[in-house]
């Protein structure tokens, strides 16, 4: 069979860079640790210019950029895990950088809040060489990543780490995907479940939220708040939008819901908008439904392009 077809040129090819060291810090043991994050970006044709030295798309101007927040229950998890779900973003014009931050293991809160922002920082401090247009800068995450998009979300001077200081890491716009964002919440639900034989953990010490916080039993509470979104609302903070499965029961979407009441309470209802995933569980298939990115597409258009036309 020969077949002569015309594809035409509209859809611009994707790149991705990779282990891009944007800090190095330590661990809990002090040992040296380079933090990396990837970049996929609408950037050209990266093997032509390879081959030929020369490239066959014309660039692009400056994109505004979104970072990925990986979940895992604070506990690590691989930077490009999800990067394939989240392409749909590359491909409508953004840069998607994705990272890695210290695990519950490796460094206690605020250290991973301090190394999202670096992360931010790095980006605006590097902005030209990977066309990212500095002043249009999103975060969206899930779970953990989720906890840590609305902690970035709120814009305030907190786990603001040395790295790249001349840049502000404020950003523009996040989504936070069924993050659990009040840690006292969990906290107590956490000490009623470790009473059960069977459950995973025996000890506060040994959950995700203990571990993240690395403190005594008696200090978890209030370093739970500290650690939370929910308590830290403010003027401040970006559009937000929220999505939770009705079926989670992992972080129950009620965290969710009382999130955004605490928003609207605020007097900033218009900075946030709830999406309940109708039989979704923590992170389950409905959250990468093309309905579901539709919504995740048109609230970064809406707020860092200023656009509204994606239904």
């Amino acid at each position: 069979m020969h077949i002569i077809i015309d594809p035409g040129r509209a859809r611009r090819s994707i790149n991705m860079t990779d282990n891009i060291v944007y800090d190095t810090v330590t661990d809990l043991n002090g040992a040296p640790l380079e933090l990396k994050l990837s970049i996929c970006a609408q950037d050209g044709n990266s093997e032509m210019r390879l081959a030929l030295g020369r490239d066959d798309e014309p660039p692009l101007a400056p994109m505004p950029c979104l970072v990925w927040i990986p979940g895992g229950g604070w506990r690590g998890s691989d930077k490009n895990l999800m990067v394939p779900e989240m392409t749909f973003l590359a491909d409508n014009g953004y840069v998607l950088a994705s990272l890695y931050y210290r695990s519950s293991a490796q460094g206690h809160w605020p250290d991973q809040l301090a190394d999202v922002k670096t992360a931010i920082r790095f980006l605006r401090a590097n902005a030209a060489q990977y066309n990212i247009d500095p002043e249009r800068i999103g975060v969206l995450g899930r779970s953990a990543g989720g906890h840590l998009a609305a902690s970035v979300a709120m814009n305030l001077p907190n786990g603001q780490g040395s790295a790249w200081s001349d840049y502000s890491d404020k950003v523009q716009a996040a989504c936070d995907l069924f993050g659990p964002v009040d840690l006292p919440a969990l906290i107590a639900a956490d000490r009623v479940a470790i009473q059960e034989p069977s459950h995973r953990w025996h000890t506060m010490s040994e959950t995700h939220a203990g571990a993240l916080l690395g403190c005594s039993d008696d200090e978890l509470e209030q370093r739970g708040r500290d650690a939370s979104p929910a308590y830290h609302i403010n003027s401040d903070m970006c559009p937000l939008l929220i999505l939770h499965g009705d079926k989670d029961k992992l972080v129950p979407c009620s965290i969710s819901e009382d999130f955004y009441r605490r928003i609207v309470d605020a007097g900033l209802e218009d900075r946030a908008e709830l999406v309940i995933l109708k039989d979704a569980g923590h992170g389950t298939r409905e959250f990468f439904q093309p309905e579901t990115k539709q919504r995740i597409l048109t609230f970064f258009d809406k707020h860092l392009k200023g656009e509204n036309n994606h239904g």
